[in-house]
């Protein structure tokens, strides 16, 4: 039985990376808009800004004003590449630490809370209420269901069956719902930091008064 829920994880990993791929392949057949200015900076900077220093609070206006959602949403996010850190040293068979996994276990309590958070956020306040749909409902839920497994795991390997349903659930749902942004994230932060690198705007100059 767990030698089939462990297939079944890595086939559903295998889809859902398959998809993707394909989704980000797809874009490429939407063509490439020509760039007639001459670059004004380094494109690498501009990477090298969009995952360091662009990812702190007061580089982006949003973040800086709601820091609380900007915390609760690092700690579910580092909560998740806990979990699935976590899923593929089982896969894998692979030997961690005590002192990992009870850094795993923080990670992984600290993101579920964040989910929980987070989703009763987007069912208490209205103004997030009505521009909910019910994708941000399941996301959220199924990576809540997913994190608090991990958790448990940690502790009884009797609900290894669970969790291992619970990522072939969450691996198959990633393509067709909103919890692909976290693989596009790293896509669209790429292209982002390589266009305006180029254009100079990024990494933003200081100005000397």
């Amino acid at each position: 039985m767990l030698s089939l829920l462990r297939f079944g994880v890595i086939v559903s990993f295998l889809i859902s990376v398959t998809a993707l791929s394909f989704l980000v392949l797809k874009t490429f057949s939407f063509g490439k808009k020509p760039l007639y200015a001459k670059p004004r900076g380094d494109a690498k900077k501009g990477v090298y800004y969009a995952f360091g220093r662009g990812m702190l609070p007061w580089e982006k206006e949003s973040s800086g004003k709601h820091l609380p959602s900007y915390f609760t949403g690092m700690f579910y996010h580092a909560g998740v590449f806990a979990a699935l850190f976590y899923l593929l040293s089982l896969i894998f068979s692979l030997e961690l630490s005590k002192l990992f996994i009870s850094l795993l276990r923080l990670l992984l309590v600290l993101g579920f809370v964040g989910g929980l958070i987070l989703l009763f956020k987007r069912i208490l306040l209205p103004h997030i209420r009505k521009i909910s749909c019910p994708d941000d409902f399941a996301a959220n839920i199924i990576v809540d269901l997913f994190l608090i497994f991990a958790f448990f795991h940690t502790y009884f390997m009797k609900v290894t069956p669970i969790f291992f349903l619970l990522a072939i659930v969450m691996f198959l749902y990633i393509p067709v719902g909103k919890i692909r942004h976290c693989f596009f994230f790293f896509y669209t932060r790429i292209l982002f930091g390589l266009f305006y690198g180029r254009r100079g705007v990024l990494p933003p100059k200081t100005h000397k008064i």
